[in-house]
């Protein structure tokens, strides 16, 4: 009987681990290109963001302060999300050149006005559904052959677009694929000081968009702080802040 049951224990054992690396495998492979998660969510992409307030609580409120979020509910759309981390990181930076040059803080998301926002975040936003599927290959070390592809985001800001291939033991391009994006500071200069991020979980489908939700490295929200902070410092000096 204690031979029975400590059998049984081993069994229950031997199944959670394999449950438990079943469940890391699939995660892995959603992380990198949506893999053998289930990619589909029942609502608009309002309601996914609404949906993950730990990661999104303040992406969704930064759509609704813009006045896209209808946009967000009913146009067809690929969204290239940020996290809230990328918004908090952007404040801090922001707050202590407004500090250092005498002005008030941004206190509230609130503050910052609506088409400041609207200009930052539509640089996430495209026309159309796009999955991966639907990018071509980049390769920043050999971008002369695999360059990725140039888009206009929703507010005509130019990106570049492409899936990084990535290399299996010593073969290149057979590995993963993962999606990133790029800021493109000067459109006389295409191919120079892009600020590049990428994708930690792509296809995610909602009724009306395509999500594809950027990794931590995405450090500032709007790819470029000092343009930001520029906007923000031009507008409160303006009103005497």
């Amino acid at each position: 009987m204690q031979l029975s049951k400590k059998y049984s224990y081993c069994c229950l054992i031997l199944l959670v681990a394999l449950t438990a690396f079943t469940a890391c495998q699939k995660e892995s492979d959603y992380y990198l290109d949506s893999g053998l998660a289930n990619p589909y969510f029942k609502g608009n992409v309002v309601d996914y963001l609404n949906a993950k307030p730990f990661f999104f609580d303040s992406v969704a409120t930064i759509v609704k302060l813009s006045g896209m979020e209808d946009i967000f509910k009913s146009d067809s759309i690929t969204f290239f999300a940020p996290t809230d981390h990328s918004i908090q990181t952007l404040i801090n930076y922001t707050n202590s050149a407004l500090y250092q040059s005498g002005y008030d803080t941004i206190r509230t998301l609130q503050d910052v006005p609506a088409e400041i926002w609207r200009k930052y975040l539509s640089v996430y936003l495209f026309h159309g559904l796009n999955q991966l599927k639907d990018y071509p290959q980049i390769d920043y070390n050999l971008l002369i052959n695999y360059p990725g592809q140039a888009y206009y985001s929703w507010d005509m800001q130019p990106m570049n677009i492409g899936v990084v291939y990535g290399d299996d033991n010593g073969v290149k391009y057979v590995g993963y694929r993962q999606l990133s994006i790029s800021y493109i500071p000067n459109v006389s200069t295409p191919m120079q000081g892009w600020v590049t991020s990428y994708v930690a979980s792509c296809n995610i489908l909602t009724d009306n968009g395509v999500v594809h939700v950027l990794n931590d490295g995405h450090t500032y929200f709007g790819f470029y702080p000092s343009k930001f902070m520029q906007d923000v410092m031009a507008v409160f000096a303006s009103s005497g802040k």
